[in-house]
Formats: C-alpha cells, structure tokens, sequence
C-alpha cells in the first residue's frame, strides 16, 4: 500500500515513514525539503499518484496566530481538494488532545479549523488526537520561564514519546477510516508543575518551578483536565523513566 506522509521527515514523521517501510508498505515522505508544499501546492500532484492513504503530521513554521491560521487552512485546502483528485480513500491527521478546550490560543483555534476542513470534506478521515509528547515538554517548560522561573499550572498531564505517537499512528493508517477520533496518551498521568520539576532535576537545570494557577499554556488559561483525554484512549507503553532513560 502507497501511503504518503506529509510532514513525512519531521520528528513523528520519520517515524511513522520507517514503521510503514517495514512491515513492506511504499511510504513516501513528503515536505519541502522533498520537493512537496502543500502551502503552494507544489508537487503535490505528482506525489499522491496512486497513494491509498494520506497521513498529515506537518506543523506550521510559525506560532504567530494569523500565520498559523493560514498554514492549516490553506495546505489542508490543497491536501484534500488534490487527495480528491487522485482517489486517496483514507486521510489521516495528527492533532491534540485538548485542542476543543483551548480556544484562547491561536495556535489551537488553527488546529480546530483544520478538524473542521477534514471533517467536512467528502474523503474518508481518522483524527488522532495525541497528548503531548515527552520530546516537547522542554519547549513548554521554555515557555513558561520568567529569568530562572518557570510558572507552570498544577493541572493534569499524560505525555507520551514520540514512538507511540508514531506507532499509533501507523495502526490507524493501516485499518479503515474512522470519520471521527481516536485520542492517544502516555501510561502515566503527571501534574504539570510537579514533571516540569523531575525533568528539570534530570537534566541539572536550575531553573526553580513554581506553581501558579493562573500561568497560561502557549496563551491559554488550564482547566484541570485540559491536557488529559476525557474519555477512552489508547496508551502508549512508554513510561517517563525509561524515556528519560534513553
């Protein structure tokens, strides 16, 4: 099976390309850096020819809310009018868990309008919506720092490596469309102040966290359970430990 994957040389994306590859399926990573831009429709024609399956996992090169909100709008527009086009039968996305829930911040109001454009577009869908990944919580603890402070929110939070995320993905992109969700999570569940101080702690930093309810995630106010699935998930295997192991 021919499956391509847009954002296919990016950090879940070389994953996910690698795991398809051997269990002996044709995938085809696609970015610019391959010679296909779904911001300007550039090779992607020529690079869904024949593709069974579209799996999306490309990110916006920009956070800036108006730059974001374009990215997703107009390469999700091109993917799915030339997925169309070419007969693909199952288009994949990654997304967040959460995302509905934090509509204070740009970056995710740009991921709900994405959802938006797949779930009303006539190909055959599966939205995997992931928690955050252990690879990323360095970025958030950046984000939240102040000098040698970083404010973090004493809220829920089930990360997840990156190896999961991609291999979640590959069982989705390998069953039949879903035309709805699917939401993945870590094995363990974290308060986000308390992780941001055992990662701190595992790699020396001397940063000091401290616990603020009112410290806002890349712009938005957390609720307890924003960052966790609500419902149903499928866990990875990965534990923090073994993680930071590595």
């Amino acid at each position: 099976m021919k499956v391509v994957v847009i954002g296919g040389t990016g950090l879940i994306g070389s994953k996910l390309v690698a795991l398809l590859s051997a269990q002996g399926h044709e995938a085809v990573p696609a970015s610019p850096g391959t010679g296909v831009n779904t911001l300007t429709g550039e090779g992607l024609a020529e690079a869904l020819v024949g593709a069974e399956v579209v799996v999306d996992v490309s990110n916006s090169p920009s956070f800036e809310p108006a730059a974001v909100l374009e990215f997703f709008e107009t390469s999700t527009r091109n993917l799915l009018a030339a997925e169309a086009v070419a007969g693909v039968r199952h288009h994949v996305a990654l997304s967040v868990v959460g995302t509905e829930r934090l509509p204070d911040s740009g970056y995710f109001r740009a991921k709900i309008a994405q959802e938006k454009l797949i779930e009303s577009s006539s190909v055959p869908y599966s939205l995997v919506h992931a928690t955050q990944f252990f690879e990323f919580v360095a970025g958030i603890l950046d984000a939240a720092t102040d000098g040698a402070t970083v404010r973090l929110a004493h809220v829920l939070i089930q990360p997840m490596a990156a190896d999961d995320v991609a291999a979640a993905l590959r069982d989705v992109t390998l069953g039949e469309p879903r035309n709805g969700r699917v939401e993945v999570a870590g094995p363990e569940r974290f308060r986000l102040d308390d992780l941001g101080r055992r990662v701190l702690t595992a790699r020396s930093d001397p940063r000091d966290v401290v616990t603020d309810p009112a410290a806002t995630y890349f712009g938005a106010v957390l609720e307890e359970d924003t960052l966790v699935p609500l419902g149903a998930a499928v866990l990875g295997s990965t534990r923090l430990e073994d993680w930071m192991a590595r």
